[in-house]
């Protein structure tokens, strides 16, 4: 049966935004409890900072929550991951990748990249460098392994990509589908992925979300997806391939009006996970 694990982790982001993620993940993962009918299994992070090391802020603190979570996840093959910050990712699809090998892909739902190292980051959070260290690159004690090959990672509705990040475009290692692009897939009914996947892991950061109809998220950026449109793109994802985890992360509000909005992307992702009677 797929659990759904609420990470509340804010160390990974240090916007202003960022003390509101662990309520706003906790609430979330609430709804999507009595949502999708199935208890939640909160993950113990730690609470307080730690140093900036090697490039990363709060890097020993991220470290033990990363610990944490791999204990939960054991072998457990689908989990839908309530965040906190997008840091929260890295190990689920660590995991996912190691299960199902190198045919699995990551569709990636954000406003930025997430493909900054410890070495391109200007803010040295590592929420801005979990892709790229899904794809095996970046501080060792974060890099993963079994890696994301280059070729099976999909960026869907980035609008706020920094030089570094859109490198990884212009080399190909990531195919990268801004709105426009996003908005017509979905339409088309086209496959998203555009690859030989037989798996994906699926990740939405809530600020792919246009601020308009969703502005509580840790870092708004104006010019995103409706949650018609998110929910439209990830039927058609899960329509051309099985869906095998997935992760929500970057809810800065607990308030339940606002969160109310996200019942239809919660209900999508319950559907491709296989929640359930």
């Amino acid at each position: 049966m797929p659990e759904v694990h609420s990470v509340a982790q804010r160390q990974g982001a240090v916007v202003p935004r960022a003390v509101s993620l662990p309520s706003g993940g906790r609430a979330l993962a609430k709804l999507a409890g009595e949502v999708l009918g199935t208890a939640v299994r909160t993950i113990p992070v730690g609470e307080h900072g730690s140093p900036t090391v090697d490039g990363i802020a709060n890097r020993a603190a991220l470290l033990d929550n990363r610990a944490a979570q791999r204990a939960a996840l054991g072998t457990r093959s689908t989990v839908l991951t309530i965040g906190g910050d997008c840091g929260v990712e890295l190990e689920p699809v660590r995991a996912a990748r190691e299960r199902y090998g190198r045919t699995l892909a990551l569709a990636w739902f954000d406003a930025h990249g997430d493909l900054h190292t410890p070495a391109t980051s200007p803010s040295h959070a590592f929420h801005g460098m979990v892709l790229r260290a899904a794809m095996g690159e970046g501080d060792p004690g974060f890099a993963s392994g079994p890696r994301i090959g280059a070729g099976r990672v999909v960026l869907l509705g980035a609008r706020s990509l920094e030089p570094a990040e859109r490198e990884q475009v212009w080399r190909q290692t990531v195919r990268h589908l801004p709105v426009a692009a996003a908005r017509r897939s979905t339409v088309a009914g086209n496959a998203v992925l555009e690859t030989d996947a037989d798996e994906v892991y699926l990740h939405v950061d809530l600020d792919v979300l246009d601020p308009a109809g969703f502005d509580g998220v840790g870092c708004p950026v104006p010019g995103g997806l409706t949650v018609a449109e998110l929910v439209g793109s990830i039927r058609a994802i899960a329509a051309a391939t099985p869906v095998v985890g997935a992760g929500i992360t970057e809810c800065a509000t607990d308030d339940p009006a606002a969160l109310r909005a996200l019942v239809p992307l919660l209900e999508a992702v319950g559907d491709c996970l296989g929640f359930g009677p």
